[in-house]
């Protein structure tokens, strides 16, 4: 079973937003066969609690404005490691120790990797 196009669609949507909010190491997993519950979990690390935050409100605006809503929210107010429930995608938004210490992208290595078609970065010329 795969993703429902919906659900990668979203997933992409808060990819691009997290990318504006600088947020490093986005990975998109379809969970969509391990879980009943949710289709896709969007993984993105912020460097500090105020990127971590930031992050979260880039991805829950970019996604209001497309018509999905929140149904729960965890861990804003820590900025360690904030969890944002749209149904058909969670996105985990993690401070780099929590990131390192949890490993979900280990814990769920059987779930099929998302293309989330970001935007290539920049090359930087060296002069």
């Amino acid at each position: 079973m795969s993703a429902d196009q919906k659900a990668v669609a979203l997933a992409r949507a808060a990819a691009l937003a997290a990318d504006k909010a600088l947020a490093v190491d986005l990975v998109g997993l379809d969970v969509s066969g391990q879980l009943p519950l949710t289709d896709v979990f969007l993984i993105a690390t912020g460097r500090n609690e105020r990127q971590v935050s930031a992050i979260a409100r880039e991805i829950e605006d970019a996604l209001i404005l497309v018509g999905a809503k929140p149904v729960r929210r965890e861990g804003r107010a820590d900025g360690r490691w904030v969890l944002l429930d749209f149904s058909d995608i969670v996105v985990h938004i993690f401070h780099e120790e929590e990131r390192t210490y949890y490993q979900l992208e280990r814990l769920w290595r059987d779930a099929g990797v998302i293309d989330l078609q970001l935007p290539a970065a920049p090359e930087s010329s060296t002069q």
